[in-house]
């Protein structure tokens, strides 16, 4: 097959392709340069075309394998496009401090609550807090495990029944975490 032929039947098939390109890149613009992208390819590449076969199947593969890495690239690269001007530094390390003393205050309060509960419950409560685990505040107090947790869930119950009727819920959700 000669250029001239080559050609030919190429520009025949030139609405197909675009159709083929319109629908995978959904955009015109797109559409037009996947379609400049695969006449240059087919062109360059078009003696490796065997005359007999599917002209049209040929092109729609180089067009789809073209439109797939081409994907790839822009999805391996995620560039940002920054429209703004330079006045400001994008992810500059500053950090922004937060007004710690409205929960400061709250944890003192806490604080004073927790300072109200019965020993038998607030001694088990306040060594959890402090980072011992169960089976370390078990044997420290000498109390069978499963009371130790026990103790621990009335002193949170009693915690939290004492500290809904001084804070909202979102309150208490932002002290507590």
């Amino acid at each position: 097959m000669s250029t001239i032929e080559f050609s030919t039947q190429f520009d025949r098939l030139r609405r197909t392709l675009f159709s083929f390109a319109l629908n995978l890149t959904k955009d015109e613009e797109s559409a037009r340069d996947l379609v400049q992208e695969t006449a240059y390819k087919a062109f360059k590449y078009w003696h490796r075309y065997e005359p007999q076969t599917n002209l049209r199947a040929w092109l729609m593969t180089i067009m789809r394998n073209s439109f797939i890495n081409e994907y790839r690239k822009r999805k391996r690269r995620q560039t940002l496009n920054d429209s703004t001007n330079n006045d400001f530094l994008i992810d500059s390390g500053q950090q922004t401090v937060m007004n710690q003393g409205e929960s400061g205050l709250m944890s003192e309060e806490i604080l004073r609550v927790i300072e109200q509960l019965e020993d038998w419950v607030r001694i088990p409560f306040l060594m959890h807090f402090r980072g011992f685990k169960y089976e370390e505040i078990a044997e420290e107090l000498e109390v069978p495990l499963g009371t130790i947790k026990s103790r621990i869930f009335f002193a949170r119950q009693k915690l939290q029944a004492q500290m809904r009727g001084m804070y909202s819920a979102k309150q208490i959700e932002d002290i507590l975490g």
